[in-house]
């Protein structure tokens, strides 16, 4: 299994990079992705670009879009939709980064916490 994870992953991966300058050309907005790989486990950190670096407090709850985290490469909402669909754990942040996830019913809308009107939604896929 995780040999054919590992090969899914890595073809489609090399897909997205091909579409990854034509889709993203002409956009107003971009998202940061960054990958981590952890034996079988693809997580994904992704945020609306402009949210990088920013901390987000209300009451008890706190999101911190770290550089360390979330700064990588920047894409499309449409590749980011072809990540998604390989990703087993994601942590998402921003509306047009949850509007991706929401999209493709990977995440509830009602499931969706917002902290200082940030949208932040996580998901883990269980194979």
């Amino acid at each position: 299994m995780g040999r054919f994870f590992t090969i899914i992953f890595e073809r489609n991966i090399k897909e997205q990079k091909l579409t990854l300058n034509i889709d993203t050309k002409g956009k107003d907005y971009m998202i940061s992705i960054k990958i981590y790989k952890q034996g079988n486990d693809l997580l994904l950190g992704a945020c609306d670009e402009r949210l990088i670096g920013k901390i987000f407090k209300e009451g008890k709850f706190q999101i911190d879009v770290s550089k360390e985290f979330y700064d990588g490469e920047r894409i499309s909402p449409e590749v980011l939709k072809k990540y998604l669909e390989d990703a087993t754990i994601a942590n998402l942040v921003g509306k047009d980064t949850i509007k991706c996830a929401v999209e493709l019913g990977l995440v509830d809308p009602e499931c969706v916490i917002k902290i200082k009107g940030i949208p932040h939604a996580q998901l883990v896929r269980m194979l």
